[in-house]
């Protein structure tokens, strides 16, 4: 049995088609701040909420540890403003103020095979080749007639403790299948392709602080979109380890007071009537003041950047006494391992985003690339969930797993799936209900298209999210609130 692939992405390669490897592309170049010419641009895909926002780079080159300010070039902040406002936001915050972290799972993430109907014949038949094994992994608690798959086992173990709410027919109404648009009506919180602020980036507008980037905080190394605000700051780093100086011929403690010398030296000269003094003094300032924020993180083992010293745990690199997995490629594991290291410390953090570096846009090959991507993540976040715990700071957070789609129901003709509707998301945390949202969409009662019907409104869940977690009225975050579910999504 096969499915013809996706009118709408047509081509594949390494099992990700077209629209998939170009939407990444162009989102790249956005990133940097550049907005899209005609000839480079198809009509029918929105603009990337965030591009083209003014950005202000603190410091360029350092080990990849690069930190960008958006938005403090528009407001004309000074690095002084910046650093007052982050001593500020950290006192002011509390040790009990909330967080949210949003984990993209990039590229349509198949549900039916994270959360499947393992004993369903018509499953079986619609999935000869991906379809997980009666038996094989740990039936859901709510309905035992579903099963996670074996490598979501972390997740299963969460979720049986209470600490993962899941909603397995996720969606929105007249679904739109491109990789492009259904992540961006993911990013700012309404099917409106003419948005161009995230829906967590106009949370920070209506509560921010208008000198603490650390508020709205993308752990991708560039702007995430659901970050991206109207008026308040938002920062952008790698891993906060990553973040060193380092200046030829000097080391140690001479290169440590060099830097505090020469950032003193910028606070006091910022405001030059020479331009090139300025410039000079503007850099070392923001220098100053990424150091003394990321400073606790900076140094582990005497390793200057914070490098774990050869460890297989990348929570080593942040004192952690949890052990994280190991990634092959990308470093998810330890950009939790270091978010877990800044919640505790006290940086004043609000939203925080990130996206996996697995790619689920399983066209072919599905089982190779979901196995793999499903458990790296699971492991990671189960990991991340008992560090916060460790360091006694897991009730202040919640994280919010999102992919822009879910998979067809029917497997195709190369070992995997399309691009389908409804799919499958997840709410972690030790404060979560623990429970099901919404019901597993029937496979007997498919959509034209073959695809499973949403019952849960994505929208709703960021209305819930906004009302109960950071009791904000969603009416002034979200495009017509009024009109979305509510759901219960705490103890």
């Amino acid at each position: 049995m096969t499915t013809a692939p996706d009118p709408r992405t047509p081509g594949s390669h390494e099992g990700h088609c077209d629209g998939f490897s170009r939407a990444q592309a162009i989102r790249r170049v956005l990133a940097g701040g550049k907005l899209p010419v005609a000839r480079e641009w198809d009509p029918r895909m929105p603009i990337p909420a965030g591009a083209g926002i003014d950005r202000r780079r603190f410091l360029a080159g350092a080990l990849g540890g690069v930190m960008t300010v958006y938005g403090a070039e528009r407001l004309g902040l000074t690095n002084r403003m910046l650093g007052d406002g982050i001593a500020r936001a950290a006192a002011l915050q509390g040790a009990d103020s909330p967080i949210l972290v949003s984990l993209f799972m990039q590229g349509g993430l198949d549900g039916l095979s994270l959360l499947a109907p393992a004993g369903d014949a018509l499953y079986q038949q619609l999935r000869p080749t991906l379809a997980v094994a009666p038996g094989s992994g740990t039936p859901f608690r709510e309905d035992p007639s579903l099963t996670w798959h074996p490598s979501a086992s972390s997740f299963a173990q969460l979720h049986d403790a209470g600490k993962v709410t899941v909603f397995p027919g996720i969606g929105y109404t007249s679904p739109d299948m491109s990789h492009f648009t259904s992540r961006h009506y993911w990013e700012v919180g309404a099917t409106d392709a003419s948005l161009l602020t995230g829906w967590m980036g106009r949370y920070l507008d209506v509560v921010g602080d208008a000198a603490n980037p650390f508020q709205g905080l993308s752990m991708d190394g560039q702007i995430n979109p659901t970050l991206a605000t109207a008026r308040n700051p938002t920062a952008a780093i790698d891993q906060p380890n990553n973040f060193a100086v380092y200046l030829s011929g000097v080391w140690g403690d001479a290169a440590e007071w060099a830097l505090d010398s020469a950032s003193a030296l910028g606070d006091a000269q910022h405001y030059s009537r020479d331009p090139a003094i300025a410039q000079v003094a503007g850099a070392a300032s923001e220098v100053g003041i990424v150091r003394r924020t990321l400073q606790p993180f900076r140094t582990t083992n005497g390793n200057p950047g914070g490098q774990p010293g050869g460890s297989a745990n990348p929570g080593a690199a942040y004192g952690s006494s949890v052990t994280y997995p190991t990634a092959s490629t990308g470093d998810l594991p330890a950009r939790l391992a270091g978010l877990a290291a800044m919640i505790a410390a006290g940086v004043p953090l609000r939203c925080v985003a990130l996206t996996t570096d697995t790619q689920f846009d399983t066209h072919s090959g599905q089982e190779a690339t979901f196995d793999s991507g499903v458990k790296l993540v699971a492991d990671s976040l189960a990991a991340f969930q008992a560090d916060l715990e460790a360091r006694g700071v897991d009730g202040r957070v919640l994280v919010h797993v999102w992919s822009e789609f879910g998979r067809r129901a029917q497997e195709n003709g190369s070992d995997g799936t399309d691009h389908g509707a409804a799919g499958a998301s997840l709410l972690i945390g030790s404060r979560v209900n623990g429970g099901m949202i919404g019901e597993f969409a029937p496979l007997n009662q498919l959509d034209a298209n073959g695809n499973q019907e949403e019952n849960v409104d994505y929208r709703g869940v960021y209305c819930s999210l906004l009302e109960q977690w950071f009791g904000q009225d969603a009416g002034a975050v979200i495009p017509d609130a009024g009109q979305f579910p509510r759901y219960q999504l705490l103890a």
